[in-house]
């Protein structure tokens, strides 16, 4: 889990980092901004969808890891202790099957066999 801060504008970022390359950052997670309405209905049993998203590289100012500070709990361990359940996993799962593709080709179309090639 990591807490990304971008620039321009500026905003932070919760989740887990679903790819880094040089080209930017794609992560599966939620605005810092959200983590209680996150933790609300979790607690709540509701669904959600976190934000499957791709910042260019240009606006990340920070990737910092989701640790404890001294007596200060990580947002994780926060999440944990009023939900009972693992972020990292949750986030996982909830955004499984949604992939963020840095390159757009375009797919063929494939034929049917009435189709002329």
């Amino acid at each position: 889990m990591v807490v990304v801060t971008l620039g321009n504008p500026r905003d932070k970022f919760w989740g887990t980092i679903l790819a880094l390359a040089p080209e930017g950052l794609g992560m599966s997670g939620i605005e810092l901004a959200s983590f209680e309405d996150l933790v609300l209905m979790v607690k709540d049993g509701e669904s959600f969808s976190p934000a499957v998203v791709f910042f260019p590289m240009h606006r990340i100012e920070r990737i910092e890891l989701d640790l404890p500070d001294g007596s200060l709990p990580s947002l994780s361990q926060r999440f944990a202790a009023k939900t009972g359940q693992d972020a990292a996993e949750l986030l996982a799962s909830a955004g499984s099957g949604r992939q963020i593709e840095h390159h757009a080709a375009p797919r063929s179309a494939s034929h049917s066999a009435g189709d002329t090639a």
